[in-house]
Formats: C-alpha cells, structure tokens, sequence
C-alpha cells in the first residue's frame, strides 16, 4: 500500500513552492463546475464521479500542495470552533427527517452522520453502523459504571447505543444544533426510549464557551473535530472535563498527506471554516492530553457509507422534496446529490489510502 508520504517525496520544495500561484485557478475550476452543476447542468452519476476522482487523483499524486484551499487552512484557529452560527444554518440546523431517511434511523441506531465499517463484514448500513459504534466502545474501553460525555452528539446514535449496552452507565451529549436537540428532546419524552430516563442529559451549548458541573471518566466524539480549528485549547479544555486517569476517544475525517486539507466547495456549501486535519495532527499535540494509540480506518469504508445515503437521498424523494431547506428543491437536491458525489470521490481515489479516518485513544496527564 502506498502512503501519501510517498507520492510528496517525488516533488522537490522548488516544486511544491512553484505549485501554490495555482491554488485560486484551481478552486475557481472546482467552483465553475460546481456551480454548473447546482443550477441545472445534469450529467450521469458515473461521469461526474470519473471527473472528480480524475482531478482528486491528479491533486494527492501530484498536487497535494494546491489542496490548501485557504491560509487559514494549515493555522490553528483563535477560537475552538469558528463560523458556529454558519454551520448550524447551512448543515445541521437542517430538517432532521432528511437525515432520518438519508443516513437511516432505527430502533437499534438512530441517526448517525459519521462512518460506518464495513470492512468487517457488515452486509447493510445498519449493521456496518453499530460495527463502527462496537470498534469505537472497545477502543476507548468503556465500561457500565462510566459516566461518558459525547462532544457533537448529533442525533444521539452513539449515547443511546453506549446506555442500551451497559446499563449503569451514564452519559451527557453536547451539541449546539437546535435541529439534533429538538430530535433528542423527542427522544427523551418517549418512555420507550433510553435516553428519557435519568442516566441521560443533554446539553445544547457551544464547545467554545461551555462548562461542566462534573467529569467524566470517558469522552467519545465522533465528527466533531473537523469543526475545531484549534487543537492545542481544545484538548486543554477536553483535559478540564475528565477526571485523572481517564480516556478521551476522537474519530474524524484524516488526511494521509503531510499537510490539513480542505476544498472550495465544501467551505462555500456544506461545512464552512471545517478543516480535514492531517493523520499525525492529534498525536503532534500531546500536551494537555497524550496520545497513546492511533488507527487509520481506510477511505473505501466512508466511500461505501456515502454511497448508501446517496442510494436513500434518491430513494426517498417524495419525503425528502417536501421539507424546508431555505432554498427551492431543485438546487438543493443538486447541491446535495453533489456533495455527496464529492465525497465518494475523495474517499475512493487511491484505493482509500489518502483520505479516511483517524481515530485517537488519548489519556488524561
């Protein structure tokens, strides 16, 4: 398997230097047919996919410099999470019956926006869902008398899950999404559910500014850290909220390249100020918290994720075409249909092996 190390090494420093006066006219190109395509330019899934893997492949192999789409990209942040107020409008604040249908909602999963492993033999999106939920619980060593706090819980998937399965745990998620809270409010008046009881409480705050009464003896977050632009305060804030000798586990999108990435296309419509953070960033801040093990969970696992929400995105048009996105369907359908097609790109070219999934067991100093 080759590692994107050594596509960098075949470019001399002259080289890579000489490459950045072509990032704008790059990302001008990306937008162009972006764009395009948002406002009415139809073309048949398997040639927008060989387009945008085609132009993927030639940026990791070649590239990698030009996908440093911004300055801020490759600087740590002042604040722990920037444009909160943006993303929630144009991401999560979305209708929370679109994820429902897209990414699948179940009595044995709710809602789950992240990942799912397929690669040990998961035969549909529900069972690679809770497999990834089973490889995280383990990693991080969870046991049911730990009180857990879940950073960007989301549509509650992974807490819900973690008190159906040990009994005497406990858990509190924090998210700022007045969509997911909603959702998770839903959840907790239902009797039948977990989450109504006592061992959950829901925070809706924003990670920048929130603190906590307790601490915990495990933090999971899952999809979070791609929003937080600054490691260095964000795990010395993590560190505050865990008692000594505890654990944290963090699981998020990673590049293989030497350097954080991010596309035009993605800040503009769908994750704005998000970062895709290099694999070695985690462990390259080891100061309020250490890094004791670190997986690289190969691309093609997002890629086969994608492609099912895609397969649902299509299948449950009627449902889907009937909510509010703020905007007339037929560009938000396109808009949506592309991001994905984007993403299924990025996580297939090179075989999975440049862009996937770090995930970091971290103790408490």
């Amino acid at each position: 398997m080759k590692s994107s190390h050594l596509y960098l090494s075949s470019q001399s420093p002259a080289q890579t230097t000489s490459n950045s006066k072509f990032v704008e006219p790059v990302n001008a190109l990306q937008m162009r047919f972006s764009n395009a395509y948002i406002n009415g330019l139809e073309l048949p899934d398997n040639l927008v996919l060989n387009i945008l893997k085609s132009g993927t492949y030639l940026l990791y192999t070649r590239f990698p410099n030009l996908l440093i789409a911004y300055p801020w990209v490759v600087k740590e942040s002042e604040q722990l999470v920037e444009s909160s107020d943006e993303l929630m409008k144009i991401q999560y604040n979305l209708p929370s019956r679109l994820f429902e249908l897209m990414v699948g909602e179940s009595w044995n999963i709710l809602p789950k926006y992240t990942m799912a492993l397929w690669e040990k033999g998961a035969i549909n999106l529900e069972e690679a869902q809770i497999n990834m939920l089973d490889d995280a619980i383990n990693k991080l060593g969870i046991q049911d008398s730990d009180n857990i706090l879940d950073l960007g819980c989301g549509w509650g998937s992974a807490v819900e899950y973690i008190l159906r399965k040990f009994p005497n745990a406990t858990a509190t998620g924090l998210d700022l999404s007045s969509s997911h809270c909603d959702y998770l409010r839903r959840k907790m008046r239902d009797p039948e559910s977990v989450l109504s009881g006592e061992r959950f409480t829901l925070c809706q705050g924003d990670f920048n500014n929130v603190t906590f009464p307790e601490k915990f003896d495990k933090i999971i977050t899952l999809g979070f850290f791609e929003h937080v632009g600054n490691f260095t305060k964000a795990f010395k804030k993590m560190a505050t909220y865990l008692k000594p000798d505890s654990r944290a586990f963090l699981h998020i999108i990673s590049s293989r390249l030497t350097h954080n990435i991010w596309s035009p296309f993605m800040n503009t419509y769908i994750f704005p100020k998000a970062r895709i953070w290099h694999y070695d960033a985690v462990p390259s801040h080891n100061q309020s918290l250490k890094t004791t093990q670190q997986w690289y969970v190969n691309g093609n696992n997002y890629a086969q994720t994608l492609r099912c929400w895609l397969k649902n995105f299509d299948k449950y048009q009627d449902d889907i075409s009937s909510l509010n996105y703020g905007i007339e369907y037929p560009k938000f359908r396109r808009l949506w249909r592309l991001y994905l097609l984007w993403c299924i790109a990025y996580f297939e070219t090179c075989d999975g092996t440049i862009l996937g999934n770090g995930q970091y067991l971290m103790e408490h100093r």
